[in-house]
């Protein structure tokens, strides 16, 4: 068999703009990477060169673990079927999965992505209280179908005026100490935030409405790794179960032991959901996500069916990563790991005045660029030349939130001390050349805030002169109005 010849980059970049559509955005729109494989915590381009990946949280146990990849390989030659066969793979997980959760937890469905598993739980909740309302956070991020979408202000507040916010959506302010409403220095936070919650729900009773569910992420990932303060999930539950709505923990992003303490993110607020999501690591980036919640829940919904959700392929791979998370100690290695970095972050912060604040758990690790830790102001564009440095190094690294100014690591599980430590470094010094050239530059707080609002300032000017190594192709486009991108995605 004649293998067919291997694209070139410029053969790849031409054909994706013209047959994807152009809101496909990608990591790095102005010199996108073309990745060929991957291995472990690894990735490497066409030319050979191996990046560290930190923010590749789908491929939970490592990009191409050799035995998720053999548990799968060996399904897929035995039977790949759809899923209205009996077969002892989603059986046999299934009884492994809840044995993952608190007694309550106790019947699954599962889907295809992330996506699919919100949508799902919104369903559940709405048959189960006979109600259609929900309530989310401000800076949330649930899903790309269109109901979640709307659940999504992260996303919807980018559409501007254009979008008109549904009467069945209802919006509490995100718990974030560092820029919310109630910061660090406020008495018992969690309970202000909590109250918070309340209000809205009252809000909208008063108006006719009532809430079938409370959706939130247990430790939030879009909104740029925001710890919630303590006790507020333990008071927004209440809550909410005492307006009749149901309690949703989204754990696409931080499910299986990320956190480096418990299995499931909700465990570190000490509570105990309603119905759970799970995307992106149960099938370490095979398309595989999982609903689970109380039997009382699950039967309140009609007839249910999907062709390829809890397939045996993906069932096999499920079990596999459990394996390999249990064999290898991740959850162990993403507690010590994390402390690595959020230590050697915090004991570069003095150095940095453009380092607001260091925060995370275990392998979610965020960083917030301000323009001064006085005003803590964000410091987007700043936040966007470091991604793109940090890449001409080898180093993959993302910026989230809603101001794009988080510095945002959730590496594969197997990333290590060592990988800490290097990226820090790196991180010192490459923020070290930013700030000195902000300050050359004589960089004004208003040049550092919206890149769409900022003109051309000297930071802009800063990305101009960046070694972006941008292909031909794009000899004509706007330099200073391209982003690296990572948005939410399944």
């Amino acid at each position: 068999m004649v293998m067919p010849e291997r694209l070139s980059y410029r053969q790849t970049l031409q054909m994706r703009k013209i047959f994807v559509g152009k809101t496909c955005m990608l990591h790095f729109e102005t010199s996108p990477l073309k990745i060929v494989r991957a291995s472990r915590q690894y990735l490497y381009d066409e030319s050979g060169n191996e990046y560290l990946d930190c923010i590749t949280n789908a491929s939970h146990v490592g990009h191409c673990h050799p035995h998720v990849v053999t548990a799968g390989q060996e399904q897929m030659a035995r039977l790949v079927t759809s899923t209205g066969f009996l077969n002892d793979q989603m059986s046999e997980y299934a009884k492994r999965l809840i044995s993952t959760m608190p007694e309550s937890l106790s019947v699954c469905f599962f889907l295809n992505s992330g996506s699919e598993a919100n949508d799902l739980a919104i369903r559940l909740a709405r048959a189960y209280t006979k109600h259609e309302d929900v309530v989310c956070l401000d800076s949330a991020y649930h899903g790309n179908l269109g109901s979640l979408i709307e659940i999504s202000p992260s996303r919807f507040k980018k559409l501007g005026s254009s979008h008109i916010k549904k009467d069945w959506v209802h919006i509490a302010p995100t718990p974030y100490l560092y820029r919310g409403k109630y910061r660090e220095d406020a008495s018992n936070p969690g309970l202000l935030y909590a109250n918070e919650v309340l209000t809205v729900i009252k809000k909208a009773k008063s108006s006719g409405r009532e809430i079938a569910a409370f959706i939130c992420e247990p430790l939030m990932s879009a909104g740029g790794i925001i710890i919630y303060p303590q006790n507020y999930l333990q008071h927004t539950y209440r809550y909410v179960r005492e307006m009749g709505g149901v309690c949703i923990a989204d754990e696409v992003q931080s499910a299986f032991g990320r956190t480096g303490e418990h299995t499931w993110a909700f465990q570190t607020q000490d509570v105990i959901p309603d119905i759970v999501t799970v995307g992106k690591p149960i099938g370490n980036g095979y398309p595989f996500s999982a609903v689970i919640t109380t039997k009382e829940i699950a039967d309140c919904i009609g007839e249910f069916s999907t062709t390829f959700g809890g397939n045996p392929v993906a069932c096999a791979v499920g079990m596999a990563v459990l394996d390999v998370i249990e064999n290898e100690k991740l959850m162990a290695s993403a507690r010590s790991v994390g402390k690595c970095l959020l230590d050697g972050f915090r004991s570069i912060m003095p150095s940095h005045p453009m380092m607001g604040e260091v925060r995370g758990m275990g392998l979610m690790v965020g960083v917030e660029l301000v323009i001064d830790k006085e005003s803590r102001k964000p410091a987007s564009e700043a936040a966007e030349i470091l991604a793109y440095r940090m890449k001409e190094n080898k180093i993959i690294i993302a910026y989230d939130g809603l101001e794009k100014n988080v510095m945002v690591m959730t590496p594969p599980m197997c990333f290590t001390c060592d990988n800490a430590h290097h990226v820090v470094q790196v991180f010192d010094q490459l923020l070290q050349e930013i700030e000195n050239e902000a300050a050359t530059t004589g960089l004004a707080a208003s040049s550092v805030g919206n890149p769409s609002t900022s003109g051309v300032g000297p930071l802009h000017r800063m990305i101009s002169n960046a070694r972006f190594n941008a292909s031909d192709d794009d000899s004509d486009d706007n330099v200073t109005s391209k982003c690296a991108k990572y948005e939410g995605v399944d």
